[in-house]
């Protein structure tokens, strides 16, 4: 493994109650790389970002971030040290309105994006800035839920499948977003299963089953992969 990663998972076990999900899951994640966890679904990619934020009660292992080890850290002081999430659920708040949604989470640390800056990347925010939490498409939550994590000064971003149920020209936004994040000096590590768009934004891919990564693809090698992917993800 890199010793210059910015995350390093090692050996990473996990369980809900009786069931062990994660079998020794080891993935890294350079600064200002894009990192794919590919995957069907219940091979353990939501469980490895839930557990690196320390979403996860029981787990074991090695989850080191910037050289420190955080395995038995609490989810409030990960964030602190500068990770964020972005859950598959959104967790967008109906009562609030579009700025009260991104103005809810605290800063953790200086260099988060102004709420400008996320109308920017997010124009359709601003142009629906009062409008309730649920009142908005899928779309603009997904977008809402993105923005709301840039504000806290996070440097590393765990999206969980932010292109999930999403029609194809938002996903083209979502992918355009993720790019201009990578520019701006964010980390991304991303659980999707559409690995097209995937390989519009990431530069390695980790490929999960059972709960352990079973492939680890370059995106530059990824054309002489699709058949093999084809066949991971049952597509």
């Amino acid at each position: 493994m890199d010793k210059s990663a910015m995350l390093k998972v090692s050996g990473l076990q996990a369980w809900y109650g009786e069931s062990h999900i994660l079998h020794g899951v080891d993935i890294e994640v350079r600064q200002g790389e894009v990192v794919t966890l590919l995957g069907r679904n219940g091979a353990g990619k939501t469980t490895t970002i839930k557990s690196i934020m320390g979403m996860v009660a029981e787990r074991e292992g090695s989850i080191s971030f910037n050289g420190h080890e955080t395995i038995n850290w609490p989810s409030n002081r990960i964030a602190k040290a500068g990770i964020a999430i972005c859950p598959e659920e959104r967790g967008i708040f109906s009562s609030l309105n579009v700025e009260e949604n991104l103005l809810l989470p605290p800063t953790v640390q200086p260099g988060g994006l102004s709420v400008e800056e996320i109308f920017t990347l997010f124009p359709n925010l601003k142009e629906r800035i009062t409008s309730q939490g649920t009142k908005l498409s899928g779309g603009e939550q997904q977008m809402l839920a993105i923005g709301r994590i840039l504000r806290t000064g996070a440097r590393l971003l765990l999206l969980d499948e932010p292109t999930e149920g999403l029609a194809p020209v938002i996903i083209q936004q979502i992918s355009r977003t993720i790019s201009r994040l990578k520019e701006a000096g964010f980390t991304i590590l991303l659980v999707e299963q559409n690995f097209r768009f995937a390989a519009t934004v990431a530069d390695r891919y980790y490929v999960m089953e059972g709960g352990k990564v079973i492939d680890e693809i370059d995106n530059a090698h990824l054309e002489q992969h699709v058949d093999k992917l084809n066949e991971y993800l049952g597509v």
